[in-house]
């Protein structure tokens, strides 16, 4: 597999504008990260309170808030599908690939780039 798969399978990334402050990467870092232990509420919060003063916060917490809302959609898919006992694997497969995706979009953040989920729901802009 190439690096540009690797790329494409864990998302992708751009170069802001304006090179981000470190208070900036702090705040894109915390959008994504704070999600594990606080979703939608963490990147609500940070999005609406940095929106107005930082392009790069406000697309780092965007991104992480449209993941969350699709996780929250994958997360009622999973448990409905219990059922059938599909969605244990759903449940089981979405809890890795998301954290996994977490932590690559708050090390993506720290690293100053804008970091975009492969899997998500652009609900938020």
């Amino acid at each position: 597999m190439t690096d540009q798969n690797t790329e494409k399978f864990l998302g992708t990334q751009e170069q802001p504008a304006t090179p981000p402050t470190q208070d900036e990467k702090t705040m894109g870092m915390l959008s994504h990260l704070l999600a594990i232990i606080f979703p939608i509420l963490a990147p609500l919060i940070i999005y609406l309170v940095k929106k107005d003063e930082s392009d790069f916060v406000k697309k780092n917490a965007a991104e992480s808030l449209n993941f969350q809302i699709t996780s929250i959609i994958v997360w009622i898919v999973g448990f409905i599908t219990m059922i059938i006992l599909v969605g244990f694997l759903i449940l089981a497969l979405w809890g890795l690939v998301s954290l996994i995706l977490i932590v690559v979009a708050t090390i993506r953040s720290s690293e100053g780039k804008i970091y975009r989920y492969p899997i998500n729901i652009r609900l938020i802009k």
